[in-house]
């Protein structure tokens, strides 16, 4: 008994530890995040309670306590009433204390009221699950003991870690301080590895926050999230149902019109589209730009390239002065900045009508083209392909 029931020899046993925390972050992503937290699938009621069950017995976690605290963060991300954020608290905060942050907002009786709405409150979830939130832990170390033996305890420490430090510490801080960015959502989300399996796809925190309600959480060819992949294999045993996925830009090649479809198609694709503004005209007239000063000022120019496509609420005084000095010193840069404000605007005013809007893109449209920028001329005309409706 002293080896367990099992008896695994090393390699055995770290492949086992690695499977029993995979399936911990799978139901942290698909089932906590995904399915309770913001809708963006529909797990059948078998798979939600297995998955229900296992966090129970692997980290103690209350379905309503994450899901209140999560939509929190979502709701106040980046201000002082978000739950986690490296931006207020500083990074080293969130990665050592993370679990501890989670526990002192889970005892916010009007944060579980306000965001906890729609999570599980059946006899099992009042009466076991949340009532003895640490006995399915305790159950866990005894199952590990059984099956491994004294070894046990350390495949239990492994699981009880997992979160804490993956979840709560490297998603929350790492993933709102370092990385890459796809879009430009108004927060400091980033994507820390294009490749998510460690924990379960939500390395791809920026994706996530630019799309909350998407079950999937890759949106370029040269990402992978194994969550996604789970959600599929669930979807094709009848376990789950996705509900709504990044949307796919739709064009029409040869469409020289700019009609209310543009401006739907548009709208629709917003985050794509400034997405390619950044990429098509910013980056290579940035270059350009930056080519053509002086060696004094190149380093300069290079510190403020972000700041011509980072969101206004991200920007600080600081970073504002050095933009400021770079367009008022650059009539090209200070343009295509302009140009982006303007396009972002579009859309942004909601209490314009939609034949006020689309007079906006039309004007915006001309003056790109007029404006002998080549690649803010090339852009515009790209725009008109945008519509609604699939080619025929």
């Amino acid at each position: 008994m002293w080896n367990g029931l099992f008896n695994p020899s090393v390699w055995q046993l770290v492949l086992i530890t690695l499977v029993l925390t995979h399936i911990t972050i799978v139901s942290v992503t698909v089932y906590l995040h995904r399915h309770s937290a913001h809708r963006a699938l529909d797990l059948h009621p078998i798979a939600a309670h297995f998955f229900r069950f296992w966090l129970w017995l692997a980290t103690g976690t209350v379905t309503k306590e994450w899901t209140a605290i999560h939509r929190k963060h979502h709701a106040r991300c980046e201000t002082d009433e978000d739950p986690h954020s490296p931006q207020v608290l500083g990074l080293k905060k969130v990665l050592r204390e993370g679990a501890e942050l989670y526990k002192a907002e889970a005892m916010n009786q009007e944060t579980l009221a306000r965001y906890g709405a729609g999570t599980p409150d059946d006899w099992i979830e009042r009466n076991l699950y949340s009532k003895y939130s640490f006995a399915g832990i305790f159950l866990m170390l005894g199952i590990d003991i059984l099956c491994f033996g004294a070894i046990g305890i350390t495949v239990w420490a492994v699981q009880m870690v997992w979160i804490p430090l993956f979840a709560a510490g490297v998603i929350n801080g790492v993933g709102h301080f370092w990385g890459y960015r796809n879009f430009e959502s108004r927060d400091a989300s980033r994507n820390i590895s294009p490749i998510g399996i460690l924990i379960g796809g939500e390395e791809l925190h920026n994706n996530h926050h630019t799309y909350p309600n998407s079950a999937k959480l890759s949106v370029r060819r040269f990402e992978f999230d194994v969550g996604w992949f789970w959600i599929r294999v669930l979807e094709t045993l009848r376990l789950a149902k996705v509900n709504k996925v990044p949307p796919r830009p739709v064009l029409a090649r040869d469409k020289q019109v700019i009609d209310l479809d543009t401006l739907r198609g548009l709208i629709s694709n917003r985050f794509q589209v400034m997405a390619r503004y950044r990429r098509e005209v910013i980056t290579p007239v940035f270059q350009e730009e930056r080519e053509r000063a002086c060696e004094v000022t190149r380093s300069f120019f290079q510190r403020c390239h972000s700041l011509l496509h980072r969101d206004e609420s991200l920007i600080t005084e600081r970073c504002r002065e050095r933009l400021d000095r770079l367009t008022s010193h650059n009539e090209t840069l200070a343009a295509i900045y302009q140009f982006r404000l303007r396009l972002q605007d579009i859309w942004s005013r909601t209490s314009l009508s939609s034949a006020e809007m689309l007079e906006a893109l039309k004007q915006w449209c001309q003056e790109a083209e007029e404006s002998g920028i080549r690649a803010l001329q090339e852009f515009a005309a790209k725009l008109r392909a945008y519509t609604v409706h699939s080619p025929a």
